[in-house]
């Protein structure tokens, strides 16, 4: 049997199986903002699904229907900080550029409730591996993709060389602030401290 080509072609409507939940967007975002609340307030280790189902204002079974345990949902939230980033700053110089980045990277990490989540995420990614590698992929897609991006622009503004070691850049881009606010913790920068770490960050990069 043939149709006719001018003919519209219908396809039949799919439908959710009957019984199917519908995952609420708002709901998935409470439970996030609770996992947050709740890892700063009492640690990974103390963290539990009846506390973050309460913290949140919904039941376990909301939790469950969207991680299957309290690792995944850390996860979970955790890469996706990787995934939000940062934005790429375009000051039009390579000081100005990691100026800004450094303004809003220190903003982020001397958060109360970062302060508290990253060290103690740090210390249960030395015991879990699967928690380490989430850490590693927020760091690398997070921070390190938008300093890879201020070198590369800077290299096609001719203020670095464009062959030079982009690892060992990286270090020196991320690891003097990272090693302050989050290693050593001091409760408050140096006044000009953001400032002149650009300016010397810049100039090394200059000289590689």
């Amino acid at each position: 049997m043939t149709t006719n080509a001018e003919e519209p072609q219908t396809r039949p409507r799919r439908r959710p199986p009957a019984g199917a939940a519908v995952l609420r967007e708002d709901v998935t975002e409470a439970i996030r903002a609770a996992v947050f609340e709740e890892l700063a307030a009492v640690g990974y280790a103390r963290m539990s699904i009846e506390g973050i189902a309460r913290r949140a204002g919904v039941g376990k079974t909301a939790v469950y229907r969207r991680w299957r345990s309290k690792l995944h949902l850390v996860l979970d939230v955790v890469s996706a900080i990787a995934v939000m980033g940062l934005p790429t700053p375009d000051t039009g110089s390579l000081e100005g550029d990691l100026r800004l980045l450094y303004e809003v990277t220190s903003r982020a990490l001397r958060h109360p409730v970062a302060s508290q989540i990253i060290p103690d995420l740090q210390a249960e990614a030395a015991r879990n591996p699967e928690i380490a590698e989430a850490m590693q992929k927020t760091l690398r897609e997070g921070q390190e993709g938008v300093a890879l991006k201020i070198i590369v622009t800077a290299a096609q503004r001719g203020e670095v060389s464009g062959e030079l070691d982009e690892d060992l850049a990286l270090d020196l881009i991320s690891g003097p602030l990272y090693w302050r606010s989050v290693v050593i913790r001091s409760p408050k920068l140096p006044k000009g401290y953001l400032g002149a770490l650009a300016r010397a960050t810049a100039e090394a990069l200059k000289a590689l």
